[in-house]
């Protein structure tokens, strides 16, 4: 029923977006290491590991600084786990994706800093305690944007605009140096004549399919690749697996 009190069909979608997002955000980002979660989507965002185990007055620190991040809305978790050695804990956070890691020891604690590891790029440094929420709180957004540039510029250098389907046939089936076989030539940006028809030729000819018709992508007049007829704008073809 709608706001006027009329009966109106339900107009609704089901297409399994939820685990195919959740897939490809995994191979979008993640390494040979594990998880690497952006920072807007990890369940904990940072993680606290006492050095080499939990001690009272690294817990008295790790506690405040929970505190100073929790107050920004920064998920945060203090693994005092005693049973785990410090290299486990930073390999599990490490598989698990998360952001940011914080390593404080006794040593930290005299000097006034503490060992600041980011997952996106695996460096480390020495940050001073003092103002250590604002530091990581700017630090989880510089991972957010560098993660977003990094998948843009692979998607980007692996998107070849063609122009005939020799070139499309050739390319589609020649992977990008590095990359399986089985992806190709990665993303091929061409015209198509907007029929079915040519769509399931072409995946007949070649594997590849319309994978994405881009929402902001320009009017540009061209003939389909294959039938030679007009079109009026590129799509975006690529082999599944």
């Amino acid at each position: 029923v709608n706001d006027k009190n009329e009966e109106e069909y339900v107009w609704a979608t089901s297409w399994g977006v939820s685990t195919r997002l959740v897939g490809g955000l995994i191979m979008a980002h993640s390494d040979d290491s594990g998880l690497v979660l952006p920072p807007k989507l990890a369940p904990t965002q940072v993680a606290i590991v006492p050095i080499p185990k939990p001690a009272p007055e690294i817990g008295e620190v790790a506690e405040k600084i929970m505190k100073a991040l929790r107050d920004k809305g920064i998920s945060v978790k203090y693994d005092k786990d005693d049973q785990k050695r410090p290299g486990f804990k930073f390999a599990e956070h490490e598989m698990r994706g998360v952001p940011v890691r914080l390593g404080i020891g006794k040593r930290d604690l005299e000097k006034g800093q503490v060992e600041v590891a980011r997952r996106d790029t695996k460096e480390k440094s020495f940050v001073p305690l003092e103002g250590i929420a604002e530091y990581v709180g700017q630090l989880l957004d510089d991972i957010q944007q560098n993660l977003f540039n990094r998948a843009k510029k692979f998607r980007e250098e692996n998107t070849t605009k063609i122009d005939s389907f020799d070139d499309f046939k050739a390319i589609v089936e020649t992977p990008k140096e590095g990359m399986p076989e089985s992806w190709g030539g990665g993303f091929l940006s061409a015209h198509w004549d907007g029929t079915t028809e040519t769509e399931l030729k072409i995946k007949e000819l070649t594997k590849a399919t319309i994978r994405c018709i881009p929402l902001d992508g320009e009017e540009e007049e061209g003939q389909c690749i294959l039938t030679g007829k007009p079109s009026k704008r590129r799509v975006l073809f690529a082999k599944a697996y």
